[in-house]
C-alpha cells in the first residue's frame, strides 16, 4: 500500500467516512466506524503517519460525491483515481468488475467469478471484496452472495450497514425488481 500524504474524515447520511489520498489519487476510504473519533483512529491505523488536514480540491469533491452517493444520489465515481500500489492483481480485476456495478444493482460473488473467467472462485472474490481498501467508491455492498442473501460484510454493523447502503441506492437485484420497493 501506498503511505498517505493526508486524510480526512468527513459526514455522510451513514456516519462518519474517511478518506486517505496520495499523488496517484485514493489511497483508501474509511465507512463509519461508528462515530468520528472512531473513524479517525481507525484511520491513523490504516494510515500511519499520514496527518488528518483538509482535503486538495480533488479530494474535497470525490468526498462531497461520496456523501452524495450515501444520500441516494446515483454516481458510479468511474472517474475516481483509485491508487492501487500494493493491490495484487487478481483483487484489482476484482475491484474493476465491481466499480462497473451501477448504483442501484447488484451482483452475486458467483457472477463476479464468471466474470473475472474463474467460474468457482466465488469464495475468492468474497476474500477479494472483504479486504476492498476503497468502498464505496468499489462498491463492494453491491455484491451479495446470492439473489436473497447479503452475505458479509466487514464494515462496522456488518450486514445490515450494507443492506442500508443497498436501500438508499433502492437496489434491484439484477434483472429483478427493486430490493426495497
Amino acid at each position: 500500500m501506498t503511505a498517505a500524504q493526508g486524510f480526512c474524515v468527513f459526514d455522510t447520511a451513514i456516519g462518519p467516512c474517511g478518506l486517505a489520498w496520495g499523488e496517484r489519487g485514493v489511497v483508501g476510504v474509511q465507512l463509519p466506524e461508528g462515530d468520528w473519533e472512531a473513524t479517525r483512529v481507525r484511520m491513523r491505523r490504516r494510515f500511519p503517519g499520514a496527518p488528518e488536514t483538509p482535503p486538495p480540491a480533488s479530494m474535497q469533491s470525490v468526498s462531497l460525491r461520496v456523501a452524495a452517493l450515501m444520500s441516494g444520489r446515483p454516481d458510479h465515481l468511474l472517474d475516481v483515481e483509485l491508487d492501487m500500489t500494493g493491490v495484487s492483481p487478481f483483487h484489482q480485476r476484482v475491484y474493476s468488475i465491481t466499480r462497473a456495478i451501477p448504483p442501484g444493482r447488484t451482483l452475486t460473488y458467483g457472477e463476479v467469478a464468471d466474470q473475472l473467467g474463474e467460474p468457482g472462485a466465488a469464495r475468492a472474490v468474497g476474500q477479494a471484496l472483504g479486504h476492498n481498501p476503497f468502498a464505496p467508491i468499489v462498491p463492494c455492498h453491491r455484491v451479495l452472495a446470492a439473489r436473497t442473501g447479503g452475505g458479509g460484510f466487514s464494515a462496522e454493523g456488518g450486514v445490515a450497514t450494507k443492506l442500508r447502503m443497498l436501500q438508499i441506492e433502492k437496489a434491484q437485484l439484477g434483472p429483478e425488481p427493486g430490493l426495497f420497493d
